[in-house]
């Protein structure tokens, strides 16, 4: 590390300008548990060139130095695709009001430091900004005692609730990627969570 580490919000076509780093980054996090990921460079910037130019995006960049280490993306639901948006809608939320923070990422060494909570605030505040009055955004489903699950594994669950999101209720869907170990793509469960951004 460098020195202090700083976060920057970034929105527009600034955005492009860090899409290799944060298509590097996925690659790295995600492929620890409990995601599995196994990532593809030209995959990931290309559907990280669709989520940057959807309208009202927002991306907050951690730097060491001017290293990216760190990346939390957002964007509002109706400019997600139909299965993203799907689960809320035939359930009857207003998916207009809503914004969906998709990755956040961060090299191991810098956690810890309360990166993960100016991710939270750059992002909501990107929301509120917008009109947005709920974010949400969904988490992989592990059994607690899966193969690939390490000892020293922490979830996240703690952390998302002080934040002040909740597990919605039967609130799920599905996504597939090509895990760790596999020849092909497979389905996952994601569940998600939903918190309010009222002042």
């Amino acid at each position: 590390m460098s020195g202090a580490v700083r976060t920057l919000t970034i929105a527009g076509a600034d955005m492009a300008r860090h899409l290799r780093d944060l298509a590097e980054l996925r690659i790295a996090v995600f492929a620890e548990f409990p995601y599995l990921y196994h990532g593809d460079l030209a995959y990931e910037q290309e559907y990280l060139r669709e989520f940057a130019a959807a309208p009202g995006s927002a991306l907050v960049v951690a730097f060491d130095g001017r290293r990216v280490v760190g990346a939390a993306t957002a964007s509002p639901m109706m400019a997600q695709k139909e299965d993203f948006r799907a689960p809320f809608e035939l359930r009857g939320y207003n998916t207009q009001t809503m914004y969906y923070f998709g990755e956040s990422v961060l090299l191991a060494e810098y956690r810890g430091q309360g990166l993960g909570h100016a991710f939270f605030d750059g992002r909501e505040a990107a929301a509120r900004a917008a009109g947005a009055t709920h974010a949400t955004f969904a988490a992989v489903v592990r059994a607690d005692d899966h193969w690939a699950r390490p000892d020293d594994y922490r979830p996240l669950d703690g952390f998302w609730r002080r934040r002040g999101y909740v597990k919605v209720p039967g609130l799920t869907t599905q996504f597939s990627w090509r895990e760790l170990g596999e020849r092909v793509e497979s389905p996952k469960t994601m569940q998600y969570w939903m918190g309010s951004l009222a002042a």
